[in-house]
């Protein structure tokens, strides 16, 4: 058992006297608020190759400037015709499955991943998915 000492009691004793403000852990400074931004980017329109270049892009930049929190909109993919790739058929929308699949598969953007919400991916109501970035 640690023995408190008179200092330790001498300054719990200011604390609880003291009317100074405590800084909240959430929203103080070294938190910056950038962290908690949801950062989102598009792929409608995009080809598979435009968008996984572009998703690359898109996780680097945030990562290196701190937002943990990003949304990726695939779109569900309803409307795509292609039959010829299994990334393209009917059943596997273009980007809603290869694109999560390009990031799982790059060991880079991994190393910056902390999660990817894999529940939305394969939701047939969702057309986007969220990431979750580790700090820099």
């Amino acid at each position: 058992m640690t023995k408190i000492t008179d200092k330790d009691k001498e300054d719990w004793k200011k604390f609880l006297e003291s009317k100074e403000p405590l800084d909240n852990k959430d929203t103080s400074s070294k938190n910056s608020k950038k962290h908690n931004v949801l950062r989102t980017i598009d792929l409608h329109g995009y080809t598979l190759e435009e968008a996984n270049t572009e998703v690359k892009i898109f996780i680097e930049k945030c990562f290196h400037e701190g937002v943990v929190n990003l949304n990726i909109v695939t779109g569900k993919g309803s409307r795509s015709n292609n039959i010829e790739d299994p990334y393209k058929s009917k059943d596997l929308a273009i980007l809603k499955y290869s694109v999560p699949d390009y990031i799982k598969n790059n060991q880079d953007l991994m190393k910056k991943i902390i999660k990817i919400d894999f529940e939305s991916v394969n939701s047939p109501l969702s057309g986007s998915f969220n990431i979750l970035l580790k700090k820099k």
